[in-house]
């Protein structure tokens, strides 16, 4: 996980429209961008903590049997505590980390 993401903030936080269209010049486009980056940090993490969890599992024949792990415990509290995805996106593309590109709009050389 990229560390400037733990800069984003965890509570909610009113946002001027205007610094969040200023690079595209529409709102609309903007939010549309900042939830696809949100999209792909959420699949990252969530590959990351299945990842991580896989270490944890435990193969057992019986149901009654469950075991407390402490470290699967604070490895899920450590989770639970970064900011939420959309925070995350919503900061790089305040921090101008994020750029759009218009696939239609490209010109494409004639050979």
């Amino acid at each position: 996980m990229d560390k400037n993401h733990l800069l984003a903030s965890k509570t909610t936080k009113t946002l001027d429209f205007n610094e969040l269209d200023q690079t595209t010049g529409n709102i609309y486009e903007a939010i549309s961008v900042i939830s696809r980056r949100a999209e792909q940090i959420n699949e990252g993490i969530r590959a990351e903590i299945n990842e991580k969890l896989e270490e944890f599992t435990t193969f057992t024949d019986s149901l009654e049997e469950v075991f407390e792990n402490r470290e699967q415990i604070e490895f899920s509290k450590q989770y639970e505590a970064l900011p939420k995805p959309h925070a995350m996106a919503v900061h790089e593309w305040l921090d101008g980390k994020i750029y759009t590109r218009y696939p239609d709009a490209e010109e494409t050389p004639n050979a």
